[in-house]
């Protein structure tokens, strides 16, 4: 019997990008002198993740005076990001059970290869799925269905109508998980606004509980 296919986002979604963020940034801030007002800054203007990353150090090298390059100031951070993330236990539990019900799971993740990599690895979530795809590795995005396919083929599957994609961003995870046939759960962090999805959690751990409840 083919095993049905779950293809996680990361950021957000498995991980929570958001608060290992904040960690960076009041980390970032403390090393060169910067009040707590430039933290709350760089967390505006990183817009949840929403900026693409050489154009937010950009904008901070630009903002604060800074004298290193974008690109130095980008790798250090893709450096560090890894170390400030971690996976809950519960979630970990979760992908676990998941798999023992006969799934197989993914990761799709938009991304530099490095830094995404470093997180997949660094939590734990590298011994509990089947593959991943990143976006940084293989030069195309989310919402892309090509990126979804190339996951699909290192989890050892292809895309069928029976299988899943569970994400919180609208666009790349739900709308593109939809274009490239299959299911989505949309994971709602409080975003307004018409999103179609077949099933709508408010954290990933719903999500799987639901889809081991599905199997």
């Amino acid at each position: 019997m083919t095993r049905p296919l779950a293809l996680f986002d990361l950021d957000n979604t498995l991980i929570d990008r958001l608060s290992a963020f904040k960690l960076w940034a009041a980390e970032f801030a403390a090393e060169r002198g910067l009040d707590e007002e430039a933290v709350a800054w760089m967390v505006a203007t990183d817009a949840d993740g929403s900026l693409p990353m050489d154009a937010f150090f950009g904008l901070a090298r630009e903002h604060f005076g800074l004298a290193e390059p974008v690109d130095a100031l980008w790798a250090a951070y893709r450096a560090r990001l890894p170390h400030l993330i971690s996976c809950p236990a519960q979630v970990l539990d979760g992908l676990e059970r998941l798999r023992a019900a006969g799934w197989l799971i993914g990761i799709a993740t938009n991304g530099m290869a490095d830094n995404q990599t470093g997180k997949i690895e660094r939590t734990g979530l590298a011994a509990r799925v089947d593959g991943w795809a990143i976006s940084g590795a293989e030069g195309v995005r989310k919402p892309d269905v090509r990126l979804f396919e190339i996951a699909a083929r290192r989890c050892g599957a292809s895309l069928r109508p029976d299988g899943w994609v569970i994400g919180d961003d609208p666009e790349k995870d739900v709308a593109g998980g939809r274009q490239a046939g299959l299911r989505t759960i949309w994971v709602d962090r409080g975003v307004s606004g018409g999103v179609v999805a077949d099933h709508t959690v408010t954290d990933v751990l719903s999500a799987i509980e639901l889809l081991i409840r599905l199997k």
